[in-house]
């Protein structure tokens, strides 16, 4: 018994001294901002904390002198191992000749997701490095292990430490056989120095609740930061194609640059279900200021408007195999993809147009409280402020243009059927600058709102007035906060000064030089010295 008891106490040891390696960790790493404190917060002494529980635990039984299983502590050390070890490898397709060229996050995981399973040999050939599978008589240079589910995350979100065993066990359960994707849509890291950071992170984790309803309707969106999805329903939406003498696999579409969007459709149209797990266990970055989040939120307002198409597609198609879509569903998909463009163009309309006293009803203005009055409450269950709903609106009024921007976007590409490329938000510390147009709306609506309530007030429009007069302090109120006066300045006057410069295009005969093979630098020697050797 003493033997036993000492070998629980080495245990309680070791789990003492695992913790205080992680405590002494978080106290000196360098603390930049509010995700460094997260970190250090929810991270290091978060998995800290459970391990000191585990140490008391096991110090409280040795004081009872009660008797703990030996497998018990076997697992325990096991627990200890797999903490402090890790392997690390990294696929970098661009690399390799023989996968996909295109410029998108959704075919940095196709072409890893397309390779699982393989033995694969490097090959050298004129064209470049390519990836084969190997034949019996070779041995492969690395082996692309399959798996049952595949764990996708954005390089700026972070996941708690139990992210993977609660998610994993709930696709585990008896009955969730056909679940696809289940993923806990990420929540903002708390904090944020900024106004605008703060304001964006509101509208986040207000999503959080929102995609709960959705599952409850099997409604829901992969929201791509992060998600366990199983392989098998990858496999099933797979499509291979040809890009010149490439062969690829396509499991995620990339014909938007709203990628998991799409996928979800076509999950649910081969019967596949996703769920939104009901915790906050991952967390993602939110833009610090309005340059970065006009990157971000013009990519988010793309492609809806191209996916609804292909979802009707789909009620049609299930319709004919007896499995239609739910009212609920088919309500909450349509609303989630074309939300931004309706909204954005119905603000627009309300900004623009002249009402007078019969048409702006006060039945019309109590319509809408019972959404200001929902949303108000998600905000402060959300440990907002109730007041944070008009900051919001102002939000949204500046940001009209970037949405609607996204929206005329898709159009474009619908009429086209070009891809749009993929444009990754700003991960810097100084301001990043936002394009001309975006800065000088703002400017627009307030002056204009400013000359409808100059206007209505002589013609004794009281209703518009009000509206008119309501629009132009919640806009200039916004533009101070989230963009800044001078920073808007500044940014016009780049975008003016950039106007009047024109790029400056390559000699044909450089171009030519440049893009010269190695056939050419065999048969015909330096062209340079050709071109420099003509007279003029």
């Amino acid at each position: 018994m003493s033997a036993r008891r000492s070998v629980v106490a080495h245990c309680a040891e070791d789990y003492r001294a695992a913790a205080q390696w992680l405590e002494h960790k978080a106290d000196t790493w360098l603390i930049e901002d509010h995700t460094d404190d997260f970190f250090c917060d929810q991270v290091l002494r978060g998995l800290a904390r459970d391990l000191r529980l585990t140490e008391q635990a096991l110090n409280e039984s040795i004081t009872l002198q009660q008797h703990v299983d030996a497998n018990r502590i076997l697992q325990l050390y096991e627990r200890l191992v797999r903490i402090f070890t890790a392997k690390g490898w990294s696929f970098e397709r661009k690399l390799y000749a023989s996968t996909s060229r295109e410029g998108n996050k959704a075919m940095n995981l196709n072409s890893f997701i397309g390779l699982m399973g393989h033995s694969l040999k490097r090959v050298e050939t004129s064209d470049g490095v390519i990836l084969r599978d190997v034949r019996e008589d070779e041995s492969p240079d690395f082996v692309m292990r399959d798996s049952e589910y595949v764990l996708t995350l954005d390089a700026d979100s972070m996941l708690l430490r139990d992210y993977c065993l609660r998610l994993v066990y709930q696709m585990e359960q008896p009955g969730n056989e056909r679940m696809a994707v289940i993923q806990t849509p990420y929540s903002s890291y708390r904090g944020a120095p900024t106004r605008i950071e703060r304001i964006a992170a509101a509208t986040t984790d207000i999503q959080h609740m929102l995609h709960q309803g959705m599952t409850y309707y099997d409604a829901t969106f992969w929201v791509g930061a992060n998600a366990v999805i199983r392989k098998a329903a990858l496999d099933d939406i797979c499509v291979v194609s040809t890009e010149g003498t490439r062969t690829v696999k396509t499991y995620i579409q990339d014909r938007t640059v709203i990628e998991d969007t799409e996928s979800s459709i076509d999950l649910g149209y081969f019967g596949w279900h996703l769920v939104n797990y009901p915790e906050r266990l991952s967390y993602s970055a939110t833009p610090p200021d309005f340059g970065s989040l006009v990157v971000q939120r013009r990519r988010w307002a793309n492609g809806g408007l191209l996916i609804i198409g292909k979802f009707f597609r789909i009620v049609h198609a299930r319709h004919q195999q007896g499995n239609d879509v739910k009212l609920g569903e088919w309500a909450l998909r349509v609303n989630y993809m074309a939300s931004i463009a309706w909204s954005s163009f119905g603000l627009m309309f309300l900004l623009a147009y002249p009402f007078d006293q019969r048409l702006l009803s006060p039945w019309v203005v109590l319509a809408s409280l019972p959404y200001f009055a929902t949303m108000s409450s998600d905000l402060k269950r959300n440990g907002y402020k109730r007041s944070d709903i008009f900051r919001i609106y102002g939000f949204n009024i500046v940001l009209l243009t970037v949405n609607l921007s996204g929206t005329l976007k898709s159009i474009q590409q619908g009429m086209t059927n070009t891809k749009i490329p993929f444009a990754r938000t700003p991960k810097v510390n100084n301001r990043t600058a936002s394009p001309a147009l975006y800065v000088t709306m703002p400017w627009v609506i307030i002056i204009y709102s400013c000359m409808v309530f100059y206007a209505d007030t002589f013609s004794h429009n009281w209703g518009n007035a009000v509206f008119a007069g309501f629009n132009a302090i919640v806009t200039f109120w916004a533009l101070t906060a989230y963009i800044g006066i001078w920073h808007s300045v500044q940014d016009m006057v780049l975008g003016l000064i950039r106007w009047f410069f024109v790029p400056i295009k390559e000699p044909q005969q450089e171009a030519a030089h440049k893009r010269a093979s190695w056939r050419d630098a065999l048969y015909f020697g330096d062209r340079q010295m050709i071109y420099e050797s003509r007279p003029l």
